[in-house]
C-alpha cells in the first residue's frame, strides 16, 4: 500500500511537470533562488563550523561559560547545552543535525537527544524577525512578543520532558564526556575538511527538499479550492511560500500574523522531511517529532491569537476570513 502510494504520487508530479511546465519551472527556480539567496549564505557556515566543533571536541569549551546559564535554560548536559545553543540561535535544522551528529559519535546519550532534537529545531530568530515579520509582514514591533510565541512553548515542553524522563537528575549526577580536541595539523585539516564536504552534503540536501515542496505548493495553487483553503495547504506544506502567500492575501493584518505564526511553529511537510533527512541513521522518531511540532502548533496559535486580540483588540476570528 505504501508504495502504492508513494508510486502514485510520483505519477501525479510527473503529470504536473508534463502539463504545466510553466509553473513547474517558476516553483522550481523560486525554490532555488530562496534557497541560494537565504538557505546558503546563512546555514553554511554554521553547518562548517558546528561539524568542525563536534569532531574536534571543542563544544564542551566553548559552552563552558555559558553552561551555567544554558542550564537555567534548560537542564541538559554540556555537551546537549551547546544543541540548545545552536539551534535557538542558527535555526532549522541546526538543532535536529547537531543532535544527530553528537549522538553518532557519542557525545549524547540517546534520552537527552530525543528530546533535543525535538525542542531545539525551530526556526531561526533572525529568520521570523528579518523576513517574516519586517519583509513579509511589516510588523516589527511585534518581534519581542514574536519570538515569546515561537521560542516558549518548545522550551517549556522541554523543561517538562527532561522532569518526566529524569533527566535532570541524571545529568547533574555525572559528567558528560566528550572527545578531545585533535592534536597534529594534519589531523585538524581532515576534520575541516570533512566539516566543509558534510556541510555542503547537508546544505544541498535541504536545496533539493526546498525545490520539491515549493513545486508542491505551486501545485496546490492550480486545484480548484477556495483561496483560503489553497492558503492553508501552501503554508502547511512550505513556510516560506505560505507566508508569502498570506502576506499577499487580502486577509486582515491580524490574520496574516496569526497564520504567519502557525505556519512558523509547524515548519511545513517541507520541514519534516529535511528534519527526517538530518536523522537518518540514529533511530531518533520523526514520528514523535511530528507529533510534538503539531502540539507545539497548537499551543503557538493560541498564544499568536492572544497576542492578536492584544494588538488588534477588534480582530475576531469569524471576520478575518474572505
Amino acid at each position: 500500500m505504501k508504495k502504492k502510494l508513494i508510486f502514485l504520487c510520483i505519477l501525479i508530479f510527473i503529470v504536473y511537470i508534463l502539463f504545466f511546465p510553466q509553473d513547474a519551472v517558476t516553483a522550481a527556480t523560486d525554490g532555488l533562488v530562496l534557497w541560494y539567496e537565504r538557505v546558503l549564505p546563512s546555514l553554511l557556515p554554521f553547518a562548517i563550523l558546528s561539524n568542525i566543533l563536534i569532531y574536534s571536541g571543542f563544544t564542551g569549551y566553548l559552552v563552558k561559560l555559558l553552561y551555567p546559564l544554558l542550564r537555567l535554560i534548560l537542564p541538559a548536559s554540556r555537551n546537549g547545552s551547546f544543541v540548545l545553543l545552536s539551534g535557538f540561535l542558527f535555526g532549522f535544522p541546526m538543532g535536529s543535525k547537531n543532535c544527530a551528529e553528537m549522538l553518532k559519535c557519542g557525545q549524547l546519550e540517546y534520552q537527552e537527544a530525543e528530546i533535543l532534537f525535538m525542542v531545539t529545531n525551530n526556526i531561526s530568530p533572525v529568520f521570523i524577525s528579518s523576513y517574516i515579520l519586517c519583509q513579509e509582514l511589516h510588523m516589527p514591533s511585534l518581534i519581542p512578543l514574536s519570538y515569546l510565541v515561537i521560542f516558549l512553548p518548545p522550551l517549556i515542553a522541554g523543561r517538562l520532558l527532561f522532569f518526566f524522563t529524569e533527566k535532570k537528575q541524571s545529568v547533574s549526577n555525572h559528567s558528560t564526556t566528550y572527545k578531545k580536541p585533535a592534536s597534529g595539523s594534519q589531523i585538524n585539516f581532515k576534520i575541516i575538511d570533512a566539516g566543509i564536504m558534510n556541510g555542503f552534503e547537508t546544505l544541498t540536501r535541504l536545496g533539493g527538499y526546498i525545490m520539491l515542496f515549493s513545486m508542491i505548493s505551486s501545485m496546490f495553487r492550480l486545484l480548484p479550492l477556495p483561496e483560503t483553503t489553497k492558503l492553508m495547504l501552501t503554508g502547511l506544506t512550505e513556510i516560506t511560500n505560505g507566508i508569502k502567500a498570506a502576506s499577499q492575501s487580502p486577509l486582515t493584518p491580524a490574520c496574516r500574523y496569526l497564520l504567519a505564526m502557525t505556519f512558523t511553529a509547524f515548519g511545513g511537510c517541507s520541514g519534516l522531511a529535511q528534519t527526517s533527512s538530518m536523522i537518518k541513521g540514529t533511530g531518533l522518531s520523526i514520528k514523535k517529532y511530528g507529533i510534538f511540532k503539531l502540539l507545539m502548533t497548537l499551543i503557538t496559535a493560541v498564544l499568536a491569537w492572544s497576542v492578536v486580540t492584544l494588538v488588534y483588540p477588534s480582530a475576531f476570528l469569524p471576520v478575518c476570513l474572505p
